[in-house]
Order: C-alpha cells, then sequence, then structure tokens
C-alpha cells in the first residue's frame, strides 16, 4: 500500500546552464507548483513521480530558454513561466500530475556580459540624450526663422527687440555697453540731426 500526499508540491529547480539563442551562457533557476489528481497513475505509471517531475522541469527549463534570446528572457518573464507550465505539465499530466504553476527565480550572467550589458545601456543613453538635444536645436531654431520672418515684415519689430536687449543689459552692472544701431534708424537720426544744424545757422528762419 501506498500513501500518496495530495496537496500542492513546491519543486525547487536546481540553476541550470544554459545557452540562449544570441550564444549568451546564463544560469536559470525556478520553482514549481504542483500536486497529484490521480493517485493510481502517479504510482503505476511512473516509479517516483517527484524524481521524474524534477527531472522533466529541469530539461524543459534549459530547452525553453535556450531557445529565447536573453533581452527576450529579461523583459517577458510571464510569458516565458507560462511556455514552462504549458511544457511540463504536457509532460506529467499521463503520470496523473497537474503542474499548477511555474516561475523563473533567477537569471544570472557572468560579470563580463554585465559588464557590456552596462557599457550597452549607458550607450543608448547617451543616444537618446543627443538626439532630444537635436531635436530641441532644431524646434529652437525653426521659431528663430519664424521670427525673423516676422520681423523682416515688421522693421519695426526689430527696434523693439533692440530696446528689450538694452532693458536687460542695464540691469548688469557693466562698465562699458555697446549699443548696436541699425543703419536705416542711424541714418534718418543723422539726417535730423543734420537738418536741425542748418536750421539753427540760418538767421533767417531762427
Amino acid at each position: 500500500m501506498y500513501r500518496t500526499d495530495l496537496r500542492t508540491v513546491t519543486l525547487d529547480v536546481p540553476p541550470q546552464d544554459v545557452i540562449t539563442r544570441d550564444n549568451v551562457s546564463i544560469k536559470v533557476n525556478a520553482v514549481v507548483y504542483f500536486r497529484v489528481v490521480d493517485p493510481d497513475r502517479s504510482v503505476v505509471d511512473v516509479q517516483n513521480f517527484l524524481y521524474a517531475t524534477s527531472q522533466i522541469a529541469q530539461t524543459t527549463l534549459r530547452s525553453v530558454c535556450g531557445q529565447a534570446h536573453l533581452d527576450e528572457l529579461l523583459s517577458e518573464r510571464e510569458k516565458f513561466n507560462f511556455r514552462l507550465q504549458e511544457h511540463i505539465d504536457e509532460n506529467t499530466e499521463p503520470w496523473g500530475v497537474k503542474v499548477v504553476s511555474v516561475e523563473v527565480k533567477r537569471v544570472d550572467l557572468a560579470v563580463e556580459m554585465q559588464r557590456s550589458m552596462a557599457r550597452q545601456a549607458e550607450a543608448e543613453r547617451l543616444r537618446r540624450a543627443k538626439v532630444i538635444n537635436a531635436e530641441g536645436e532644431f524646434q529652437a531654431a525653426a521659431r528663430l526663422a519664424e521670427a525673423a520672418s516676422v520681423m523682416e515684415k515688421n522693421p519695426i519689430t526689430i527696434q523693439l527687440r533692440m530696446l528689450q536687449a538694452l532693458t536687460q543689459v542695464g540691469t548688469e552692472n557693466n562698465h562699458t555697453i555697446i549699443v548696436p544701431l541699425a543703419l536705416d534708424l542711424l541714418g534718418a537720426l543723422l539726417g535730423r540731426a543734420s537738418a536741425g544744424k542748418s536750421v539753427a545757422g540760418d538767421p533767417a528762419k531762427g
């Protein structure tokens, strides 16, 4: 007579050496939750269902993880858990064993691979920063082009912008201030000054 425990069993799968599809060596371990649903078959159809389930879990873990890329294993953990559960349960079903869940616990990389991934992540962050900076410069150049177009159509805006710049400069403690003047404005001022001199020097007009 055999006594069979029908409660859920927690099986710790030891770390397995796996070579992923992109030729990266890793160590993967997992935990399997299963229970006996048919005590007769668990005794008659297999010699030791616990040992057999453990071996199936180890080989399936190596097989499924070896068919995936490293990035997929790291980012799509739930999908691989479900795939492992399906494959192991398919093999243990004839023994009256039902696999409830499979969870990948850890994916360990070699130190060299960890450094390589860190450098890759840093390069990716630098690339994104450069792209964002370039987009910002492009938008700023587009806005400046629009402002130049508006100033070209309305010359008075140039004078207003110059006065605004002078106001900003005047708030700082500067000893020397160079004021740029537009040629048309400078010509108008000189013309008015020469006209005033001619009126002041003519006694008849005075």
